[in-house]
């Protein structure tokens, strides 16, 4: 080995320790970043000539090892849309590249990927984390109220319209109280309750059910079954001309015989039908009509009828589907990745969600500015999943994911690199005296 070969070894020797110093340097740096990969250097020797008799010099070459998938600490945050990934997913974002004339944010046509998930929404309603990339995700169309799949777009929670829900069925389960004797023609005392329902537009319109009993108890003759009692359901409140009416029949037990609605008469009947009739719409509503349903017949637990002394009328507790009109209040983030709208009338309401995304070989993705990252030839193109799904992690609400330096690693790694450093130096300068020796000799 010459003294020149081995100043070329040194000099290469410098410049891979000034490669891992940048890399230590860039993971000090950064060990508080949300979202960030610490990187790792690596070492290869390069021979130029090696045998039995001779021995060139060669050099050394470092290359940055890249950890985009190494996990980091999770930790709580107060912030309300902060996100962490537990697996191997990243969060598409999109960067502004400059504003409209309304001063909202133009989008770039680039797609961009982190890990970084200290988002909050600003003014503009958009989920930004602190290095100004905006969370993509799948929309809920506006009109149709379906989620869009098909378009990944920068997520938005403001100006969130509550659709509500037209009530279509009304379940309830009333104790009659009846008699078991009543004269021909003669009617009881009409037993009434109310019930809240919800027409399209959310608007709260009430119904009235009146109970009359029109006939007592019957003994069983030829085919005719015994009953227990018989009454006339009346319904108002509904857009129907004239208001809805059922003859409900009951079993001597008091369970539910039968219910016939209309003219002719719709007759249901037989253990295990459901006794449920069509009241129409409420309101001006023309579209949508609701099912009253009062239980099933023969089976216990729905609309009976008692006739024992001293128990009155009991409307029970009926239930309806419909929601009423409300106003946005806020949203939040469910582990699932959906994003949900919260409105004052304590419903909430599907806005968006967040897929995760995932490559063939994430350590291959090319870094870009704000701990983001770029598809590349050998990352391969971006497979977006939801959460929990093919790989792509968990979600943890309210969190963020630590940077995953380690400072006291890097720190004994500088220590490392500058002693070699130095001692690469040292040969150099070594290897200069020793050719100035040479150079005195021919003086």
């Amino acid at each position: 080995m010459s003294i020149f070969g081995a100043m070329d070894t040194a000099v290469s020797g410098l410049t891979s320790q000034s490669v891992a110093f940048s890399n230590i340097s860039n993971n000090i740096s950064n060990s508080q970043t949300t979202g960030y990969k610490a990187v790792d250097t690596s070492f290869s020797d390069l021979v130029e000539a090696s045998g039995g008799l001779q021995d060139q010099s060669g050099s050394v070459s470092a290359t940055t090892q890249y950890e985009n998938q190494a996990q980091g600490t999770i930790t709580a945050s107060s912030a309300n849309a902060a996100l962490a990934i537990s697996g191997n997913g990243f969060f598409a974002v999109n960067e502004a590249r400059g504003t409209s004339t309304a001063n909202t944010p133009v989008f770039s046509s680039t797609q961009y990927y982190t890990r970084a998930g200290d988002f909050s929404s600003d003014k503009n309603g958009y989920l930004v984390n602190s290095a100004g990339q905006y969370l993509d995700g799948y929309m809920v169309n506006a009109t149709s109220g379906k989620l869009n799949t098909g378009t990944l777009v920068p997520i938005n929670v403001n100006n969130v319209t509550y659709k509500p829900t037209a009530t279509s069925t009304v379940t309830m389960a009333p104790t009659v109280a009846g008699v078991s004797t009543l004269a021909a023609g003669a009617s009881g005392t009409p037993e009434t309750s109310s019930q809240t329902v919800y027409d399209t537009s959310g608007r709260a319109q009430k119904l009235g059910l009146t109970w009359t009993q029109t006939a007592g108890a019957t003994a069983a003759a030829g085919a005719t079954p015994a009953t227990g009692g018989t009454f006339t359901l009346s319904v108002s409140g509904t857009n129907a001309a004239t208001a809805p009416t059922a003859t409900v029949v009951f079993n001597a037990d008091g369970s539910l015989q039968s219910i016939a609605q209309g003219t002719p008469a719709v007759v249901t009947s037989g253990a295990g039908a459901a006794a449920s009739f069509n009241i129409g719409g409420v309101g001006a509503d023309t579209t949508n009509t609701i099912a009253l349903n009062l239980g099933t017949i023969g089976s216990p637990g729905g609309t009976s009828m008692t006739t024992a002394s001293g128990v009155a009328f009991n409307a029970g507790s009926p239930t309806q589907d419909g929601t009423s009109a409300g106003s946005y209040t806020g949203f939040t983030i469910q582990a699932d990745g959906s994003v949900m709208g919260t409105f004052d009338n304590g419903e909430t309401q599907l806005i968006a969600t967040v897929p995760l995304a995932t490559f063939g070989d994430a350590n291959a993705l090319q870094g870009q500015d704000g701990q983001a990252y770029t598809a590349s030839a050998g990352s391969g193109a971006a497979s977006l999943e939801m959460t929990g799904q093919n790989g792509a992690g968990n979600l943890e609400t309210k969190s963020i994911e630590s940077s995953t330096s380690n400072l006291d690693t890097d720190l004994t790694k500088l220590i490392v690199a500058q002693q070699a450093y130095g001692a690469s130096a040292k040969v150099v300068s070594t290897a200069n005296n020793m050719l100035s020796t040479l150079l005195a000799m021919k003086q």
